[in-house]
């Protein structure tokens, strides 16, 4: 028996003639499915099976992919569709920079573009930052923190965007480089528009863009696109929820007014500079992110405060998840060994390789006061008051570790990849974040019951073991978390397969501009409908006036006439 399987008319015609051909007995032919049966005495050769299949099944078309990613943790997702682009037989070109952190050069799945240019965004100029957050925050009361904190993240992130700019103009200034893509025909640009380098990349050459985003260049990426009332809408990273009382609504349009002009200061001068240079002046640099066809958000409503949103924006968050698979022997023994207690996970993400001594020490001693055995993911010098419960490891499979039924609490900085992964396998969390999203991220599990949340000026052995303590026995943590696992998984499709339909889809119709607004294009004054409100005010005003005129023309003829009868 044979079954082949199709979803076109055209094919089902074909198969019909085609089956005809063969030398069979009897054979059912449905829309969907066909099969053959033949006699004992008879079979299909596979030359036969292989024609059928030719007519039945046509070619998939492959494409061809632009990627330009950002390095760092956010590698870790691009990665994942390149992967899987790559394995739908599309051709994969990624464009890295000469000192790049993540991107190794040559890979199976992609073909690599390597520009001489130092980015900057390497392992020391991340770790550094990270490193100078980690002292600010201890150092400093909350105001002054924040307030040094987002200097800290001015300066840093100005270098950043100039070093993106420059290896922008490296590539555009390369004639031959920038021939050789105009000549590769790509079908679009996949790009992370955390930094403008693909979005620029993909208006010189006239491609369509599709973003894999959580932010832009002007923070989270809904605020660059949808309707984002900020009565209900709270901007990250400012930790509020959706339930604002007047106070904290003040403090969420102090925050925007603040953040967006920090972002303007920190890419305007440089990407506004670059758009002018070889796009001229009448090109605002943001308004080529807001024509991107296609926004893959890194986002679900389960764990994200409902909110407006576009036509062009598909939700894909948790892509990166997958069942558990087995772990390797000597992480199994160390489970098994636990017992009853189970086992607590700990990674603090790649920027974070090592903590200050005394910090190290204090989480390390916390941990060594618990039943449960801990896997920590730390780089660093082995802290003196390390426990015999606790296994230090440079790398560990996080996915697969907390799938395992073994594990009760995940100890997280905050970031995207480990939040979704704690939320597709039910781990309740405890959560220190050190910067960018992390407080912001937590906050919002910490909202839905799922998390604690612990503030590294405060940081000390006992808090955290008792945080931790609460977490583990208080069973409203995992309740809720299975709670929001359950509705994370409860989809139609996986969102990996989502998200690759949609960028086929951008592939296929060459863009998706019915389904992007246009409002990006209008000024402030007709967005917010300045110009409307003052028209009819002003036609309100002339009626009244007009009428108030012949009111008064009227209220004078009668005096007049009284003078005279008088």
């Amino acid at each position: 028996m044979v079954t082949i399987t199709t979803q076109d008319d055209r094919n089902l015609r074909c198969a019909r003639r085609a089956l005809h051909t063969f030398p069979v007995r009897g054979f059912t032919c449905y829309k969907y499915t066909y099969t053959i049966r033949a006699d004992l005495k008879m079979f299909l050769s596979l030359a036969s099976i292989v024609s059928l299949l030719s007519v039945i099944i046509p070619p998939a078309k492959s494409g061809t992919v632009l990627v330009f990613p950002h390095d760092g943790s956010h590698w870790v997702n691009m990665r994942i569709l390149v992967e899987e682009l790559h394995r739908r037989g599309h051709s994969v070109t990624v464009v890295r920079a000469s000192d790049s952190w993540y991107i190794s050069e040559i890979s199976p799945y992609y073909n690599a573009i390597t520009v001489d240019v130092v980015a900057g965004g390497n392992e020391d100029f991340y770790r550094a930052f990270v490193s100078e957050v980690i002292r600010i925050k201890r150092s400093k009361g909350s105001i002054l923190a924040r307030f040094a904190l987002d200097m800290e993240l001015k300066n840093t992130f100005f270098e950043l965007h100039k070093n993106i700019c420059e290896l922008i103009m490296h590539m555009f200034e390369n004639k031959e480089l920038m021939k050789s893509l105009q000549e590769a025909k790509y079908d679009i640009v996949l790009t992370d528009p955390v930094n403008g380098g693909g979005v620029f990349l993909a208006h010189y050459l006239g491609l369509p863009l599709v973003f894999n985003a959580r932010w832009t260049v002007h923070g989270e990426a809904h605020f660059a696109i949808a309707p984002s009332p900020l009565s209900y809408v709270p901007l990250p990273p400012s930790e509020l929820t959706d339930k604002m009382t007047f106070f904290e609504r003040v403090e969420n349009m102090i925050f925007y007014t603040l953040r967006m002009s920090l972002y303007k200061q920190v890419v305007g001068p440089h990407y506004s500079a670059l758009s002018k240079r070889y796009f001229g002046p009448d090109v605002d640099y943001f308004s080529l992110f807001q024509a991107a066809d296609l926004w893959l958000m890194r986002v679900d409503f389960v764990f994200e405060f409902p909110r407006p949103t576009m036509p062009n924006v598909i939700y894909m968050a948790g892509f990166q998840c997958k069942p558990a698979e087995p772990l390797p022997q000597h992480l199994e023994l160390f489970v098994q060994s636990s017992g009853q207690h189970g086992v607590i996970v700990t990674s603090l993400g790649t920027l974070i390789a090592e903590l200050p001594v005394d910090l190290a020490d204090e989480i390390a001693a916390a941990f060594a006061k618990l039943p449960q055995k801990v896997i920590w993911r730390y780089k660093g010098e082995k802290p003196a008051s390390l426990g015999n419960n606790t296994l230090l490891v440079d790398w560990m499979p996080q996915n697969d570790l907390l799938g395992h039924p073994s594990i009760k609490l995940f100890v997280s900085h905050g970031g995207t990849n480990g939040i979704y992964e704690a939320i597709y396998h039910s781990v309740p969390i405890v959560g220190i974040p050190f910067v960018f999203d992390q407080a912001d991220n937590l906050n919002r599990l910490r909202a839905k019951g799922a998390a604690r949340v612990m503030d590294v000026s405060d940081l000390d052995r006992e808090t955290f073991q008792e945080a931790m303590q609460e977490v583990l026995n208080d069973p409203s943590y995992r309740m809720n978390m299975q709670r929001l696992s359950s509705l994370h998984r409860d989809q139609p499709m996986k969102p990996l397969d989502t998200a690759l339909f949609w960028i086929e889809f951008v592939m296929r119709h060459k863009g998706a501009a019915h389904l992007r607004t246009e409002s990006y294009r209008l000024p402030w004054y007709s967005y917010y409908s300045v110009d409307v409100i003052i028209f009819l005010v002003g036609v309100v005003l002339l009626v009244l006036c007009t009428f108030a005129g012949l009111l008064k023309c009227l209220c004078s003829m009668c005096l007049r006439k009284k003078r005279k009868c008088d």
